[in-house]
């Protein structure tokens, strides 16, 4: 078949519905159907499918890679993991952020007689770099860590004014596995305050969802918002429900107060201690020591 040939076919028949309707296929070759169709129509079938790679310009090189989907190259996961002794509250906290980072991993609880630097073991065998851990005692107080594995820093925090997303009933509503945007008020990027800039930092590197992983969809309809009031860090979450950028909060809330920062994970010299920082234990005891 001659190029002139070939132009005067394509002339006839532009596109391959035409052709198909001249041939009588009326349904898709690949849904099983058997049309009767000759042997001289079915020839030129096949002639008109050649012709029409020959019209076609070439896109790239045979020697070129084909182009890939973007690889996910930061690979961030997180251990999610309590003690064991922690409440039906900070149980259903640690569901929450489970559900809303689709790169976290969660465990079996860790017994308080193995100690604290376990999780750095387990946190190698189940192939994550950060972890938070949910520290219980006296089946009352919780307590936040948060840790980059092996290396540190990690920080603990006391949880305070828990409302977990099962007793707020908000009337937000965001995807399970979209990726988050991460709001921080000005005192986190203060010159002054350096702890602040490191706690920012953990928390960008442990809560945010890692670009092109694959757990995650390629959404970004909700916000972590982290506000710095009354010496605390105050933590709420928020869908994105329209395009002008309307707010509707989802939940959980709760608070963090900052304890200590240490250089290792889980373990270290001090880099910060927070000198306003009173101890539930010192609280308890006061508030008894009023009435007797």
């Amino acid at each position: 078949m001659g190029e002139k040939s070939v132009k005067k076919f394509h002339g006839k028949f532009p596109d391959i519905k035409t052709y198909l309707h001249y041939l009588g296929l009326k349904r898709k070759l690949s849904e099983g159907s058997k049309p009767k169709v000759s042997t001289k129509k079915r020839k030129f079938f096949f002639i008109y499918i050649i012709s029409l790679a020959k019209l076609l310009p070439s896109i790239r090189l045979s020697d070129q890679p084909p182009a890939r989907k973007p690889q996910w190259t930061n690979r961030e996961r997180v251990l999610i993991i309590s003690s064991r002794g922690v409440s039906y509250i900070g149980r259903h906290l640690l569901k929450d952020l489970l559900h809303m980072m689709p790169h976290g991993k969660t465990d079996s609880k860790l017994d308080h007689k193995k100690g604290i630097t376990v999780l750095n073991e387990l946190a190698e065998m189940s192939n994550t770099n950060k972890v938070i851990y949910f520290e219980a005692r006296k089946k009352k107080d919780l307590y936040l860590w948060l840790s980059c594995v092996p290396n540190g820093p990690s920080v603990k925090f006391l949880v305070e004014n828990i409302r977990t997303t099962a007793e707020l009933k908000l009337t937000g509503n965001c995807l399970k596995s979209s990726r988050p945007i991460l709001a921080f008020d000005p005192s986190f990027e203060e010159s002054d305050k350096p702890h602040m800039n490191l706690i920012r930092e953990l928390f960008i590197q442990t809560l945010g969802t890692p670009n092109h992983h694959p757990r995650s969809q390629p959404y970004i309809d909700k916000t972590f918002t982290f506000v710095n009031f009354n010496d605390r860090i105050w933590f709420r979450v928020y869908q994105i429900a329209e395009e002008s950028g309307a707010l509707v909060e989802v939940g959980p809330r709760f608070s963090l107060n900052p304890i200590r920062i240490f250089s290792g994970s889980f373990c270290g010299a001090v880099l910060y201690s927070n000198p306003k920082y009173i101890s539930p234990n010192l609280v308890s005891y006061l508030n008894y020591s009023l009435f007797f």
